[in-house]
């Protein structure tokens, strides 16, 4: 009698994440079912007229019909003026780009002086101005100070005085400003 040969069973192996494995089957039978949909979904077509439309959605009528009433003024908020900025925005033209002037100067307004430009020192706060100017200005009384100015050049300067709230006309505003007299 031949010997039977063993039956080898080989054990199935387990997945790690077998709920994963249904999710993919699910996602795929999804995507096979979305395709259909927009195929027939393409497929169809409507002959129907705006009016018909809007008798087959009620909810939707009384605003159309606002909105169709209130054209004019529709039309009227269109209209909206745009000045140099925002039109320089919509027409996408941007302004020239300047190179650097090197230092911050302001173009300060004094009746009896052209073309002034001051040297504005933002981190101290401090406005200097020459003595023969503060002459020529004829402003109003000089304070004296006991200030020590160390200047950007590392040199030591003893003021003269000090000019309280003289009105300078940056552009087209007034502003009181201090001056320091060297």
């Amino acid at each position: 009698k031949p010997a039977e040969e063993p039956s080898v069973v080989i054990p199935k192996a387990n997945l790690p994440y077998p709920s994963r494995l249904q999710k993919e089957k699910l996602r795929e039978k999804d995507d096979i079912l979305a395709a259909k949909f927009m195929e027939i979904f393409r497929d169809l077509h409507f002959e129907l007229s705006f009016a018909d439309a809007l008798i087959h959605m009620p909810k939707f009528t009384l605003m159309f019909k606002k909105l169709l009433d209130n054209k004019d003024k529709l039309i009227e908020l269109t209209k909206t003026p745009l000045n140099e900025n925002c039109l320089a925005v919509v027409l996408k033209k941007l302004p020239e780009k300047l190179g650097d002037p090197g230092r911050f100067l302001i173009p300060y307004d004094f009746t009896g002086l052209d073309n002034c430009l001051a040297l504005a020192d933002l981190g101290a706060s401090i406005n200097l101005m020459p003595l023969s100017i503060w002459k020529k200005l004829r402003l109003p009384t000089l304070n004296d100070t006991k200030m020590v100015l160390e200047l950007a050049d590392r040199t030591i300067s003893k003021p003269t005085g000090v000019v309280e709230n003289v009105f300078v006309k940056v552009g087209k505003f007034y502003f009181p400003a201090d001056f320091v007299l060297n």
